[in-house]
């Protein structure tokens, strides 16, 4: 080998050195780990998912309100954080796409056991060749490649749309058993003191001990959905700080009422017709067919011949060298690059129906949410009724049971009446307020409030 011949090897190794990437180890930590106080997580408002969030003011120190719970969760869920780390391989991927692949070096001496000394030298072969088919295929792999990153990160979003609802939905449902924990204190303080007047009529024997014994049983009834509302109230709290990656024994500071206003109808049926440019897993769906469809078009193209070009220089025991070029090219008479051919067209209609599909259930979810809503307003407008109606009698029964017009069985009858109501009023406010969540979640963040 000439000194050229070495000394341009040497250059390439030198290169191809240059650019090798490094390892750095990161170890894993055995003990579990949760951010120390609110106040050292980071919440960005610009990277919040939908604007209501993007806008809001963060500030753990006068407590948490449904929307800086939401940012929370969208900052420091744990599942969010996976589903970043899977788009950041998927633009990982896409990069990787992008390369074009390297051309290929080889180098092949062949020693002399027998010849003649002084005559015969150290033949080799030299060269150098490259796929001229990659570069046919690369628009389109790169253009798959970058059409699967739109869809992981849409699928992200999608995923935050996901948290949010779902930590709106946790706060709602506390702030509702926080409602009905108080109206079981009512009922509860009502049940004391009709029995204890109950122990005194007794003792005057004006009272069976059966009715003393039906209302013992009811004031430990009473007591038992307390415990049991208690409960319910932990096991959410518990699930928060699980969504919110916090630590199970944190303790938030929730303020405010789970409130959201009736959206605009006509603002609903716009945008469940624009659905397929609104909602992040549709728009990923779409992302992920137009990716398919590349990988078809490029299964097509691989089925012609695959063409590599080289240089080659070679030297013969005599001392003779010689330059020339190399072709290789597979022959398409067997395979054809069919089989590949086929399965990426199946999977292409696979998404293509799996979209139509997803789109159709999107649209019908929302309208049964809406035709839902209806039902659940109406019934609220007749309990809101029945709660006036019953709290105006209370207040005159509280007036002829303190002058001793009213007797006890029929005063503690009427508030226990307009406690169960308040308490079913409260039920139905509950599911409207969820079934809003829910439609916030499936159409887009916060909507115009009905006029």
């Amino acid at each position: 080998m000439s000194n050229f011949q070495k000394y341009a090897c040497a250059v390439i190794l030198a290169s191809a050195l240059a650019g090798c990437a490094a390892y750095r180890a990161q170890p894993l930590s055995t003990k579990a780990g949760w951010p120390e106080g609110l106040n050292r997580l980071e919440v960005d408002p610009s990277k919040m998912p939908l604007d209501e969030l993007a806008t809001h003011t963060f500030d753990p120190a006068d407590g948490l309100d449904m929307t800086e719970v939401a940012m929370i969760a969208v900052a420091n869920n744990p599942e969010l954080k996976l589903a970043r780390d899977d788009a950041g391989i998927a633009s990982a991927q896409a990069f990787s796409a992008g390369l074009l692949p390297d051309p290929q070096i080889g180098f092949s001496p062949q020693f002399p056991q027998n010849g003649i000394p002084g005559e015969n030298v150290t033949a080799f072969d030299l060269g150098l060749t490259y796929n001229l088919g990659a570069i046919m295929t690369h628009s389109l792999k790169s253009g798959a490649a970058r059409s699967d990153l739109a869809k992981a990160d849409l699928a992200l979003l999608w995923q935050e749309w996901q948290v949010v609802g779902r930590a709106r939905l946790l706060f709602a449902r506390i702030c509702s058993m926080r409602n009905v924990l108080g109206i079981l204190e009512q009922s509860r303080n009502l049940a004391m003191m009709r029995h204890a007047r109950e122990k005194d009529a007794l003792r005057d024997n004006d009272l069976t001990l059966t009715k003393l014994a039906a209302d013992e049983n009811a004031l430990q009834g009473i007591d038992r959905q307390i415990i049991d509302t208690h409960r319910l109230i932990e096991k959410d709290r518990h699930e928060l700080n699980k969504l919110l990656g916090l630590a199970p024994d944190t303790r938030l500071h929730l303020v405010g009422e789970a409130n959201i206003s009736a959206p605009d109808k006509r603002e609903i049926a716009k945008r469940l017709s624009d659905l397929a440019a609104i909602r992040p897993d549709l728009m990923a769906l779409q992302a992920g067919y137009k990716a398919q469809d590349m990988r078809l078009r490029q299964a097509i193209l691989s089925q012609f011949p695959a063409i590599s070009f080289g240089l080659v220089r070679a030297r013969d025991n005599t001392g003779i060298n010689y330059e020339g070029f190399s072709v290789s090219l597979n022959l398409p008479i067997f395979n054809r690059n069919r089989g590949n051919i086929a399965v990426a067209r199946a999977t292409r209609r696979r998404l293509h129906d799996e979209f139509q599909i997803r789109l159709n259930q999107a649209r019908s979810d929302a309208e049964q949410i809406l035709s839902d809503q209806a039902l659940l307003e109406a019934e609220l407008g007749q309990l809101n009724g029945d709660v006036a109606t019953l709290s105006r009698l209370s207040s005159r029964a509280d007036v002829a049971f303190g002058a001793g017009d009213m007797d006890l069985a029929a005063y503690f009858g009427l508030k226990d009446t307009e406690l169960s109501k308040k308490i079913e009023k409260n039920a139905v406010e509950e599911s409207i307020l969820e079934e809003r969540i829910a439609l916030l979640t499936m159409i887009g963040g916060q909507l115009k409030e009905s006029k």
